[in-house]
């Protein structure tokens, strides 16, 4: 299996084709659909709208959300094809990262003029860091303790 990197690169790399090839303006699913087939024929494992249940004190929800692509169990691609990305789209990400636990998340608008406008790198206490521009959610960075992001999130 590759590492989550090498996963990302790949995912960014078909989404870079599919959004030069089809451009902005179709409907989410269908991006979903292709980007899947897309993976899936480079040999990458793709789950497409995997539920996920989670769990909340004594409450148990089996179906809490869905990933629109869960590519080798280990990366989620949160899709949207909108104008312009929302914060909360960023958040959401950040969320299903944190429940799923695990470090590192794409979102990628298919709805942007250009594709570099379109992609963003969620990070969630991810430490295994390539040379990439796509971070988001680093802040002051690495330098900073888990506790001291801890209470970041509380007072959010």
């Amino acid at each position: 299996m590759r590492n989550i990197e090498e996963l990302s690169a790949e995912v960014v790399d078909a989404a870079f084709h599919l959004h030069k090839d089809l451009g902005p303006g179709l409907l989410e699913s269908v991006y979903e659909a292709v980007l899947a087939r897309m993976l899936a024929k480079r040999g990458l494992r793709v789950e497409r709208q995997k539920p996920v249940p989670i769990e909340f004190g004594d409450l148990r929800f089996d179906e809490g959300f869905r990933v629109d692509l869960l590519v080798e169990g280990c990366l989620v691609v949160e899709l949207k094809s909108v104008e312009n990305l929302a914060p909360v789209h960023a958040k959401q990400l950040l969320t299903y990262l944190r429940l799923l636990h695990l470090p590192l998340g794409l979102l990628i608008n298919f709805g942007a003029a250009t594709f570099k406008e379109g992609v963003r790198r969620i990070v969630n206490d991810h430490r295994d860091l390539a040379s990439s521009r796509l971070r988001v959610n680093l802040g002051e960075g690495l330098a900073r303790s888990r506790e001291d992001r801890e209470k970041d999130r509380d007072n959010d």
